[in-house]
């Protein structure tokens, strides 16, 4: 009996060619049409007005105004209490940068293991993110005032010694504001911190604890090299929060005592809607937002570095 005869795939001749994959085609335009109109009328059009404006003299309320230049940007050089605004500014994104990162970096590690309950101190270390930063402001503010837990707590334990007056001395309220800054976004950094740390292959870790690397030369040499992405994504998102801190500085603080804690956003805010100088605050603006605007473009070039490579 004679073997079957395969049957050949009938082709139509009018059937269409197949169109590429979903990976190869892109979105229509109007698909982001609305996300666009959207975005261009929340951000890109009051910044460009204030762009607009921070080279004119309008006084923020009537319609008049004449240019002046780089007038108000000039102003700047020699406004002390912009230039302590931005010095402050710097010094706490520098500490909040370094703080965070150190902290949420040793938390991620330290959960990162077998610990029964890791999950549920995963939880308790990232509830600090949840909070608004104008009440972890609130919430901090109360803890370190002169009569407040942080000092009864130094009373009780018999460190009388070291109960400072927190928020009321120059010397030390911003490096206060720090360490609630750092509180609250730590948690944020373990995440990010901890979803690198699942990428790393156990083989690798074992091959080096083979060759006879500690546990810290092991994190050293091997996981941090790894994580270098959640490390460059973690850096850049602590360096722009911290260029543009004002929730939780002006609750503790309001930029007090004597400008001490002032940050550039304080200061624009402060500058507009207390003096009402609307062409300084401007200008003020424009330079915050070019700073942020800078190392936001810098995070996105080194992400989509990474991604790629």
């Amino acid at each position: 009996m004679s073997g079957a005869v395969p049957s050949t795939p009938v082709v139509h001749k009018g059937m269409p060619r197949s169109k590429r994959g979903a990976a190869g085609s892109r979105a229509p335009i109007w698909f982001i049409a609305p996300a666009l109109t959207a975005y261009a009328a929340i951000v890109l059009v009051p910044n460009f007005q204030g762009l607009g404006f921070s080279v004119t003299d309008w006084d923020g309320f009537g319609r008049d105004w004449s240019l002046v230049g780089f007038d108000n940007f000039a102003g700047l050089v020699g406004d002390r209490n912009t230039l302590r605004a931005v010095g402050n500014t710097i010094l706490l994104t520098a500490i909040v940068t370094v703080g965070q990162n150190l902290v949420g970096l040793l938390l991620a590690l330290g959960l990162h293991s077998q610990v029964k309950s890791r999950y549920v101190l995963r939880l308790v270390f990232f509830l600090p993110v949840v909070l608004t930063p104008i009440v972890a402001g609130f919430l901090w503010k109360y803890l370190l005032a002169p009569t407040g837990t942080v000092n009864q707590v130094l009373e009780a334990i018999g460190l009388g010694a070291l109960q400072q007056n927190w928020l009321g001395d120059p010397d030390i309220a911003i490096y206060s504001i720090c360490v609630a800054i750092i509180w609250q976004g730590a948690g944020y950094s373990m995440v990010i911190y901890l979803a690198g740390l699942q990428g790393v292959p156990e083989d690798t870790l074992e091959a080096a604890a083979l060759d006879g690397a500690g546990p810290i030369r092991r994190t050293v040499s091997v996981v941090i090299p790894l994580i270098n992405g959640a490390i460059v994504v973690n850096v850049l998102l602590t360096l722009i929060s911290g260029l543009k801190q004002f929730d939780t500085v002006f609750a503790m603080t309001e930029g007090g005592p004597s400008g001490s804690t002032e940050t550039m956003a304080t200061i624009v805010y402060k500058t507009a809607f207390t003096l009402l100088e609307y062409p300084t605050a401007l200008a003020q603006g424009v330079v915050l937002t070019v700073i942020v605007g800078v190392l936001a473009f810098a995070q996105y070039r080194l992400t989509q570095r990474k991604a790629l490579a």
